[in-house]
């Protein structure tokens, strides 16, 4: 049977099998996908049915007539009746011929996409794997760079992609939104200057670094490198930002890493997996609904801190040499003054560092742990966890 509303769909006991990963559960779910074939063509059906009964050969000559549709039924309830719709029914007045739909393709303007000229430059790496280097430009009416590039590298060679850094660009300017977002392993984005929103969204293995030009006279610490919904829904990979961010950084990340110098409310919400290192302040409700991954914030202010899911720890020695490669990575590839001065007296400045840790995902790490120790078989342990 399908679903049956237990409301459970969070604690991994779906009675009938749907919304669980315990084998012995999803056991109990009979469907099969050609049911779902089987049920299209009935709603097909009945579709054509309908058209048959109001003189329409297809959808499309149904498109724009409005006329046919009766709002009787739709506000015939207390709580619709004054509710007016003859607004959005209204029919316009058009000349015989004129078409009721669209008839002209949108143009995206793909064809002016800086992309274009990265894949270009970058046909040695394309056909033979050869490293190269990009100099560019770079505005921010120039969105989404790197992701039509990062889909040719994944269209010839998988989701293995290619060796870190093959296709290095180094870019000054300012990005437009979704800058690097879904890059794969192998490309690497430089750039010189700051970016908009969603840096990094479905970031897939690639590398991004985005630090202040080289002229650039302020407190990189103290300004604001990029935007909003940084590294949404992220996979893999890692980012380096020299300088602060707004909201909701790395919302739904589940296993790319990042260091950033500040970050805006809502920080690592909903996030499943990867590792995130703040140098700097948080806004509130930081953690929220964060079930996976772990955090690491340089002297934090545990008032804006979510609790529900999450304890907050003193850095442990195992997370203090996780940690510090990833520093030093981000002094290296962004020169931070901030990760120099923490890396210049490390046992000093470790202890300053308080890890986020959600309560569940410490649970299955231990038990992984536990059945190594003792020779069980870790992802049936890991199940038996993950269910409490």
């Amino acid at each position: 049977s399908g679903c049956i509303m237990m409301r459970v769909c969070h604690l991994d006991t779906c009675p009938v099998g749907v919304a669980t990963q315990n084998p012995q559960l999803r056991k109990e779910f009979n469907g099969k996908p050609e049911f779902v074939v089987t049920f299209f063509q009935y709603i097909a059906e009945e579709v054509r049915q309908y058209l048959g009964d109001l003189g329409f050969r297809s959808l499309e000559e149904a498109i724009g007539h409005a006329e046919m549709l009766d709002t009787h039924p739709a506000i015939d309830h207390w709580k619709a009746g004054d509710l007016d719709l003859s607004p959005i029914l209204a029919m316009p007045e058009l000349f015989d011929g004129t078409p009721r739909h669209q008839i002209v393709g949108q143009d995206h303007g793909l064809d002016k996409a800086l992309d274009n000229t990265l894949i270009q430059l970058a046909e040695s790496a394309l056909t033979d794997g050869q490293p190269v280097r990009i100099e560019l430009p770079v505005r921010n009416v120039n969105r989404t760079v790197g992701t039509m590039l990062g889909s040719r590298v994944t269209r010839a060679f998988g989701g293995k992609g290619l060796p870190d850094d093959t296709i290095e660009i180094v870019l000054t300017g300012t990005a437009g939104q979704s800058f690097g977002a879904f890059l794969p392993p192998g490309v690497t984005l430089r750039l010189y200057g700051d970016a908009n929103d969603y840096v990094g969204k479905g970031l897939s293995g690639g590398r991004i670094i985005v630090r202040p030009h080289e002229s650039a006279a302020f407190a990189a610490e103290e300004n604001i490198i990029a935007g909003n919904t940084i590294l949404y829904g992220a996979t893999s990979g890692e980012l380096f930002l020299r300088g602060r961010v707004g909201e909701r950084f790395c919302v739904r990340n589940s296993g790319a890493v990042a260091v950033v110098e500040g970050v805006g409310d809502h920080g690592c919400e909903y996030m499943t997996g990867g590792r995130v290192a703040v140098l700097g302040p948080t806004g509130r409700n930081f953690a929220a609904g964060m079930s996976g991954g772990v955090a690491h914030v340089l002297n934090l202010d545990h008032s804006l801190v979510n609790t529900e899911m999450v304890d907050i720890e003193p850095l442990s020695e195992e997370d203090a040499v996780e940690l510090r490669p990833i520093v030093e990575r981000h002094f290296a590839e962004t020169g931070s003054v901030v990760a120099g001065a923490v890396l210049a007296d490390w046992p000093r400045h470790s202890v300053a560092f308080s890890t986020i840790m959600p309560r569940d995902y410490r649970r299955v790490l231990q038990a992984g742990r536990l059945a190594e120790l003792s020779g069980r078989d870790v992802d049936e342990a890991i199940m038996e966890a993950a269910r409490g």
